[in-house]
Parts: structure tokens; C-alpha cells; sequence
């Protein structure tokens, strides 16, 4: 029997899901380990949270709360969340660079779990959010910002903001599998992520004087959600409810495309 007649049996076997933990824990690693190759990449993760926290506070801070101090427990949060929103763009962007230079033409010769390699792809991206989330925070710190909870309150929002940006860059995954450019994934973030970030209250107080049909839309965003619970545990205010509805939204999400891209994947192979 030839090795051209032996892969395919290989790749119809089921995987335990031990060794897809294992396979995915080694992926999100190798995706990691990258970053010692490509310090620019961390660089990026880091200069990008540190202009966004100082062009907003200083900007819009004053002419919208009548200073920086003022504006900060407003526009934090909100960056942390469309920080999120941006990096699961990153995780679209670099599944399909490695679909296009032929690096997953490899994983598919290989005996692992077929989701290894997204579900890596997202826990190492994750990874790196975490970091600019840390990033945006100190330099929140450094103008003036401050935790107004408690050490658990802000645990609890980096395993809130983490848990739904796992959720929603299925979307970008899924965009990633069925583009054959690196480029048109970031069309996606600009026309779908871009304008939900900001229909929302990620850098407002309230919807107050907003046109109805446009303050509906901003009141039920699940950006809006995830942004007010992130302030609750942050600043404090309501929590339970906003981080329901948001985690509720990542749920439905990742639902419906998490399954598809494991079919576009599979479709690819």
C-alpha cells in the first residue's frame, strides 16, 4: 500500500479528546513561539491599545465630560472591548496567511485533531489580547484611570472579555476559510466590526438624544453589553445581566460559526 493511499486514512480517524487538547495546546503554542521570530507582531499589540487610550481621553475627553479625568472611567472599558473586537480580526488574518503559504497543507498531513488548528489559532490570539489589555490598562493607570472595585471585579473582566472574544472570532475564522486573501479578511473588520463597535456605548455614557431607531440598535448591542458589564466590574454598576446577555450573544455566535468553519476547513482539505 502506497503513503499516498495511507493519509487519507489517517485523517478519517477520530481523535480522542485528550490528544485534541494536547494538538491544540501545541498549535496555540507554535503560534505563540512566533511572536520571539516577529517582535514587530508584539509590537503591534502594543503600540496599537496605547494610541487609541491617549487619542480618545485626550480628544473627546474634554469637549464630552470636561476632562481627561472625567472621560476615562467612560472610554477604557470601551476600548478594552473594541481592542477585542479588532484583535479577533488578527486571528482571521493569520489563519488565512498560513491557508495561502501552504502551512496547512502540513497540518492536514498530519494525524491531529481537524479543529486543532483554528481552536489554536483563537487561544493563542487570545493570549495575546490579554496582553493588550493589560497594555491598555497601565497606560489608563499611567493619565489617570483607576479599578474602583476590587481584584477579583478585575479578574472577573479579563475572563469576561477573553471568554466572548474566544466566542466571536469564530466569525473571523469562518471569513478566514472561505477568502482566498489575507487582505479581504480586514474588509470584514472595517465593514462589520468597525460599525459595531461603535454603534454602541463603548465611548458614550447613554444613547440619551441619540435618534430612536439608531439608540435601539446601540442599547441591544451585544458590544454594548459586554462594554457596561466591563464598566461595572471596572468602575462599578451592573454587571450580571450585561455579562449574561453578552456571554449569550458569544454563545449564539460562535454556534452558528464555529460549525461552519470547521465545514469550510474540512471543505478546504
Amino acid at each position: 500500500m502506497t503513503t499516498a493511499s495511507l493519509a487519507p486514512q489517517n485523517l478519517s480517524k477520530r481523535v480522542a479528546p485528550g490528544t485534541a487538547l494536547r494538538n491544540t495546546a501545541t498549535l496555540a503554542w507554535r503560534n505563540l513561539v512566533q511572536i520571539k521570530h516577529n517582535p514587530m507582531e508584539l509590537l503591534d499589540l502594543s503600540i496599537q491599545p496605547i494610541m487609541f487610550v491617549l487619542l480618545f481621553a485626550y480628544v473627546f475627553g474634554p469637549p464630552m465630560e470636561g476632562s481627561v479625568q472625567a472621560y476615562l472611567p467612560i472610554v477604557i472599558p470601551g476600548i478594552i472591548a473594541q481592542n477585542a473586537l479588532f484583535a479577533g480580526m488578527s486571528t482571521g488574518f493569520g489563519l488565512n496567511t498560513d491557508i495561502t503559504k501552504g502551512v496547512f497543507d502540513r497540518f492536514r498531513s498530519l494525524p491531529i485533531a481537524r479543529s486543532a488548528p483554528l481552536a489554536g489559532r483563537i487561544i493563542a490570539d487570545t493570549a495575546k489580547q490579554a496582553w493588550s489589555m493589560v497594555i491598555l490598562l497601565l497606560v489608563g493607570f499611567g493619565i489617570g484611570f483607576r479599578v474602583e472595585t476590587n481584584v477579583l471585579a478585575l479578574f472577573t473582566a479579563f475572563l469576561l472579555l477573553l471568554s466572548f472574544a474566544i466566542l466571536f472570532s469564530w466569525t473571523s475564522v469562518y471569513i478566514a476559510m472561505k477568502v482566498n486573501e489575507p487582505e479581504k479578511v480586514q474588509i470584514f473588520g472595517f465593514v462589520v466590526i468597525f460599525p459595531l463597535s461603535f454603534l454602541s456605548t463603548a465611548f458614550i455614557k447613554s444613547t440619551e438624544g441619540i435618534p430612536g431607531p439608531v439608540a435601539y440598535v446601540m442599547d441591544n448591542s451585544p458590544v454594548t453589553h459586554l462594554v457596561e458589564a466591563m464598566r461595572g466590574l471596572l468602575v462599578g454598576g451592573p454587571v450580571l445581566e450585561h455579562s449574561l446577555i453578552a456571554l449569550a450573544w458569544g454563545v449564539g455566535i460562535s454556534l452558528v460559526f464555529a460549525p461552519l468553519s470547521l465545514r469550510a476547513f474540512k471543505q478546504r482539505a
